[in-house]
């Protein structure tokens, strides 16, 4: 009995997905609950599941098509077993017609055509790559066993996968087969399978190439929030400055009965974290937000921690922050981040959130001024720790100092409390005692 795939119901306010990629192609097996393709949304990867076992007899969606809930993708044959040899076909009764598998591999090799049928390294490589790096190996035609995981656990990143594909564009890499190469800068190919490099005819000229890829889901919905919070809100950005001694040494005093405890480093994040909660419960106003004419001022504290992935930024949320412990926010942020890389986590933790903290510090940033997540009203930016000279005490000493950031829809939130916001939080962190004594 055939059974249709369709495109499971997305979640609420994602209006339709773009196909990444199958993980499995016509003729062969598949077995129940095992993921068949890969949709990319807005903010998440979401799988395919098998509905039965069978064989999967037909592809009715190509990967890039943009689909909606309920649109067909697939049909699978209940029941039915894989036939032995691989095929792009119903089987031919007569010789004449298909070649024994034998033959046929052997003539797929000699052609230089052995992608027909994948090695079990290939395959084994293909499963270890993510939604997005297993698209740009398929748009760049790279053989799967060729690209080098740098990931955890030999995880194929999408950068692996850029990386490769540019290899393989470069000057000297292996050229398809054909008499000879145009002028023009032709898409990266992957090699033509032949047993010695055969270096191209006319080599394109260094650093005079380009590549037109489109741009994924995720960075489109970014820029599309962004420029929508630009256009939408007052955005303005105080700043001051922070001393991370206190914390510094609160770290390396409890740093490995901290880990041994509860499973997890003491991070710098926790303390900014907790240090928000108590200047959110002193300012409410910075932890509301503007709905048409109306302020809605939340009683709740759900915190937003912007996570790099290797298909955008990404911010979960820490839900009720203020009733976690430092412990509770570090093995939080801990997960999300491993959800949010490995393309796991879900529409539900990316949805909601009263205040967001990004930390530019991680890549070097010295100052930045982050644009705020609507409709929240505001987002402290971190930024990198530098030992610098400062004035203590009528003395000049050099400490490690951080600047931070806050930027504040000015509608809604005036300068004042946006200073005051701020000095709050480097009291805080400054004397970390502070958070433990509700001072």
């Amino acid at each position: 009995m055939s059974v249709e795939i369709r495109v499971p119901q997305l979640p609420e306010s994602v209006v339709d997905a773009t196909l990444a990629g199958w993980r499995k192609q016509p003729g062969q097996s598949v077995t129940r609950d095992e993921s068949l393709a890969d949709l990319e949304t807005d903010k998440v990867m979401l799988d395919v599941p098998a509905p039965v076992n069978g064989v999967l007899r037909e592809i009715k969606a190509q990967p890039g098509a943009t689909v909606r809930s309920g649109d067909l993708l697939a049909v699978i044959e209940e029941g039915a077993t894989a036939a032995p040899a691989v095929t792009t076909g119903a089987p031919a009764p007569a010789a004449a017609t298909t070649q024994p598998a034998a033959a046929a591999a052997a003539a797929a090799t000699a052609s230089g055509a052995a992608a027909a049928k994948p090695t079990a390294a290939a395959e084994a490589q293909a499963r270890r790559a993510g939604p997005a790096a297993r698209r740009v190996i398929e748009e760049n035609k790279l053989a799967a066993a060729a690209v080098t995981g740098a990931g955890p656990g030999g995880r194929v990143t999408r950068n692996d996968a850029l990386q490769a594909a540019a290899q393989a564009s470069a000057p000297g890499a292996l050229a398809p087969a054909a008499p000879s190469q145009p002028a023009v800068a032709q898409p990266p190919a992957a090699a033509a399978g032949s047993a010695a490099a055969v270096p191209p005819a006319q080599p394109a000229p260094a650093g005079r190439t380009e590549q037109r890829v489109p741009m994924n889901r995720l960075r489109a919905r970014i820029a599309e929030r962004m420029v929508q919070a630009q256009a939408t809100q007052a955005l303005l950005t105080t700043f001051n400055e922070v001393d991370l001694g206190a914390v510094q040494e609160l770290r390396a005093r409890y740093k490995d009965a901290f880990d041994k405890q509860h499973g997890v480093k003491l991070g710098f994040m926790s303390f900014f974290v907790k240090a928000s909660v108590e200047a959110l419960k002193r300012f409410p106003v910075v932890n509301a937000a503007v709905d048409g004419n109306d302020v809605v001022y939340h009683d709740y504290f759900d915190i937003g921690v912007a996570v790099s992935t290797e298909r955008g930024l990404m911010v979960p949320i820490l839900r009720d922050a203020d009733a976690l412990s430092f412990a509770g926010v570090e093995q939080g942020i801990a997960q999300y981040a491993a959800r949010a890389r490995s393309g796991a986590i879900t529409l539900d933790d990316l949805t909601g959130g009263t205040f967001s903290i990004t930390n530019g510090g991680i890549f070097g940033s010295l100052l930045s001024t982050p644009i705020v997540n609507a409709p929240q009203s505001a987002i402290l930016g971190m930024h990198k720790i530098q030992p610098r000279p400062v004035a203590v005490d009528a003395q000049v000493v050099v400490r490690p100092m951080m600047y931070l950031a806050l930027s504040y829809d000015h509608r809604l939130i005036d300068g004042r409390e946006a200073v005051q916001f701020l000095v709050r939080i480097k009291e805080c962190v400054e004397n970390p005692e502070r958070m433990l004594l509700g001072i």
